[in-house]
């Protein structure tokens, strides 16, 4: 009896491990698409079935600190906590109908997140205007 416990509680932790790693849930690296400089640390966090991302961290020690690009109430405000993924809900395999911000510019992107090639440690997310076929996608790397 003992032996089975232990094999619930051991194949539960394993199980929930995995589940998790399948979730964009957690912290995430963004690479930019175009330099492929280290930007920022991404912390995503799901709130009533939808996900959300906040900078946690700015990894270019040369890289700007403010939005000064951003319309409204972000604008001039630091990056580092600031939200820039909002809305985000799961549809198949992938997270869509949200938006994304880019804080090198200010503007506001709609945006789609899966994992690539079911991948728990990197996430492609793609940014555009209108059709998903004007757009960006970067890849993010889970943090440990």
């Amino acid at each position: 009896m003992k032996f089975m416990r232990q094999f619930l509680v051991i194949f539960c932790l394993v199980l929930s491990q995995v589940l998790l790693a399948q979730s964009p849930v957690g912290i995430w690296k963004s690479i930019d698409d175009e330099s492929g400089k280290e930007k920022s640390h991404v912390e995503i966090i799901e709130v009533k079935g939808k996900l959300y991302g906040k900078v946690i961290k700015l990894l270019d020690p040369n890289g700007r600190t403010t939005c000064t690009s951003c319309p409204g109430k972000d604008k001039g405000k630091p990056i580092i906590g600031m939200q820039v993924m909002q809305n985000m809900v799961k549809v198949g395999d992938e997270w869509t109908d949200g938006t994304i911000i880019d804080p090198a510019n200010g503007k506001e992107y709609s945006c789609t997140l899966w994992f690539e090639d079911g991948k728990p440690n990197m996430l492609k997310l793609r940014g555009y205007i209108g059709f998903s076929l004007f757009g960006r996608t970067q890849t993010w790397h889970r943090v440990k």
